[in-house]
């Protein structure tokens, strides 16, 4: 009696009945997205940055300064990329500046004249004479004028080379994920425009406040200044 009287109550609150079952759909289904919102996320493990990451370790700078056979000077033009290059070193390095000089080649004797003036080009730009070192190197054809190479090693950030495919770009796309070479050139770029490669090792130190701006800045503050 009991059962059939509670039946009865519920037939007659079709709309209460429906607003129940709609509530629970609704739980379902929101039941259902978080699930899938954490399937979906946990099946991207992978991370360019960790498959490129961006080092900091020794690199040389490099740079061939040609020579004319039977060049007397070096030009304007020539002069100014080693003050540039040496303008560089001072910045990134503290090491030995290395002047590389082909021997057996076609402009010996022009090569000769530029290295010296090459000096005095890294001396005028602030380069100890002691840091300067002269090599040379053997010419891979005597009938070919050969360049002068300067170069020195200092740190830098970069990322492992580029343009590898050790994995078929078709198992990654069937399992959701990026392909081995993905993000590569943009780590790589990013390491390029780091100026000092130290602050990837750890935060400087905090200079002392400027006693005067912080002045400013209270009398502002107390005189109710808006900078527009």
């Amino acid at each position: 009696m009991h059962s059939t009287g509670k039946n009865r109550r519920m037939n007659r609150n079709p709309k209460r009945n429906a607003a129940l079952l709609a509530m629970a759909a609704i739980i379902a289904v929101a039941s259902g997205c978080a699930n899938a919102d954490r399937t979906t996320t946990g099946s991207l493990p992978d991370d360019y940055r960790t498959r490129h990451p961006i080092v900091v370790g020794e690199q040389e700078r490099t740079i061939d300064i040609p020579i004319a056979t039977g060049a007397t000077r070096l030009t304007r033009g020539q002069s100014e990329v080693i003050a540039g290059f040496a303008d560089r070193y001072s910045n990134e390095s503290s090491g030995m500046f290395r002047i590389v000089v082909p021997q057996g080649s076609r402009n010996d004797a022009a090569t000769t004249v530029a290295a010296r003036q090459i000096r005095k080009v890294l001396a005028s730009q602030g380069i100890p004479a002691k840091r300067v070192l002269i090599e040379s190197y053997s010419a891979p054809d005597p009938e070919e004028a050969a360049p002068i190479r300067l170069s020195y090693f200092a740190i830098a950030a970069s990322t492992a080379p580029c343009g590898q495919w050790p994995e078929d770009i078709l198992f990654n796309t069937t399992e959701n994920k990026n392909y081995y070479n993905f993000g590569c050139a943009t780590q790589n770029n990013l390491a390029a425009q780091i100026a000092d490669p130290n602050d990837l090792l750890g935060p400087r130190r905090m200079t002392p406040a400027d006693a005067m701006q912080r002045g400013k800045a209270l009398e502002r503050y107390r005189e109710a200044y808006t900078s527009m």
